[in-house]
């Protein structure tokens, strides 16, 4: 008579447990929002440097939503690449504001030079 430690007759289904590559450990390929976060905040580093840090936005909300996505999801994880993108979308609307503060103080201010 099976026992309940005596595995090798038990024929109850088991649950799956997910299996994940190597690659999705690096690539979260199952958590769009993480992904997107990620990248949105390495693609708008450019717009950021003109003064268009208000884009890093994207990145915030985007990283926001990832783990949300995550906990909700047993297969998708990205729990790092949306945190990413939260910190450098943070570090790109506080540079876009420091770069249109700047140029508003100077307008303002007018030429020093003489």
């Amino acid at each position: 008579m099976p026992t309940d430690y005596d595995d090798e007759h038990d024929d109850r289904p088991r649950p799956r447990r997910p299996e994940s590559s190597a690659i999705e450990n690096v690539i979260p390929f199952r958590n769009a929002l993480a992904l997107a976060a990620y990248y949105s905040s390495i693609f708008t580093l450019i717009p950021c440097v003109i003064g268009l840090g208000i884009v890093g936005v994207i990145p915030i909300v985007l990283g926001i939503l990832g783990p949300r996505h995550a906990a909700n999801d047993e297969m998708a994880r990205g729990r790092a690449h949306a945190w990413v993108g939260i910190i450098i979308g943070g570090l790109e609307v506080l540079a876009g504001c420091g770069v249109i503060g700047t140029f508003i103080y100077l307008l303002v201010a007018g030429p020093q030079w003489g």
